[in-house]
């Protein structure tokens, strides 16, 4: 018979992502549950359930194990996870971070802009890039490698329960933490868009900073994601404002996190026609690209 295995908070989260993915309803399905939930003590050892759902009317596939589609379904249930805003402190750090950040940039553009005399037309026809010190991964080469880190043990749990084979590399500093994650399901955890990759890191932030009376900044990168995402975005902002440039016309991009907004506003500081601010509150701030 056709059938899924799911993975959940708890045992109904599991039978519903599997009656998601086979589209059918309870009646018309044989549920067998595997594993029960576990919440553990302040979330280290919980454990999620596990569930057998079996089509009453199809032909027999087999899963072996869960897929990870509704990954972030699963992270949400998570008691790390169970509460579901930022916290203010944490909020303020970052809007505090992509402030000083910005200003920063400003003032390394600014002494470069003394030196040199540009044209309209090299003005024009110039793309617009990152600075070396506005990358994310500027500071990871000042970082040492470091051996039993917090979040590595935490990472691992968290791999161990959603069944994927990952490896973590843990680099620290005094105000940042640097996790590189390979393995074969480092798709799964990048997630759509980086997704997936972003909550996790939220959640590891939560760990490091847990009674840390200093702010520590915790990335996690995958196959070069991070990287690959800046030049993504460097590139979307030098498009869309020759786009504004031609039409004069206002732009609003789609929601991101404190620090892809910085891209986007660190690339366009010096170009001459358009200007960025952002609008709206978190996780639905946006920016948008306009003339001067």
């Amino acid at each position: 018979m056709r059938s899924s295995e799911k993975w959940g908070v708890d045992v109904d989260t599991a039978v519903e992502l599997a009656l998601k993915e086979l589209k059918i309803s309870r009646d018309e399905a044989d549920i067998e549950v595997l594993e029960e939930s576990s919440n553990g003590f302040l979330g280290i050892g919980s454990k999620l359930a596990r569930v057998r759902v079996t089509a009453k009317d199809f032909g027999p596939t087999a899963k072996e194990k869960a897929t990870f589609d509704d990954i972030d379904a699963i992270l949400a249930g998570l008691p790390e996870n169970t509460s579901s805003k930022l916290p203010d402190e944490v909020r303020a750090e970052y809007d505090k971070f992509e402030a000083e950040e910005r200003e920063d940039a400003r003032a390394r553009e600014r002494a470069r802009a003394k030196k040199e005399k540009k044209n309209n037309k090299s003005q024009r026809s110039r793309k617009y890039d990152l600075n070396l010190e506005d990358t994310m991964l500027y500071e990871v080469k000042k970082l040492d490698p470091v051996e039993g880190h917090p979040v590595e043990a935490f990472l691992r749990d968290i791999a161990e329960q959603m069944g994927i084979d990952l490896k973590f590399s843990v680099k620290a500093g005094e105000e940042l933490v640097f996790v590189e994650i390979t393995g074969k399901d480092t798709g799964t955890i990048i997630g759509k868009r980086g997704a997936t990759l972003d909550a996790v890191q939220c959640l590891a932030s939560y760990v490091v900073n847990k009674d840390n009376g200093k702010y520590i900044r915790v990335i996690l990168d995958a196959e070069n994601y991070r990287s690959k995402r800046e030049k993504t975005l460097v590139s979307l902002a030098n498009r869309l404002a020759g786009k504004v440039e031609r039409t004069r016309r206002s732009v609003t991009l789609e929601p991101m996190n404190p620090y892809e907004r910085k891209v986007i506003h660190c690339t366009l500081q010096t170009h001459p026609k358009v200007k960025t601010r952002s609008e709206g509150k978190d996780p639905y701030r946006r920016v948008i690209i306009e003339m001067k």
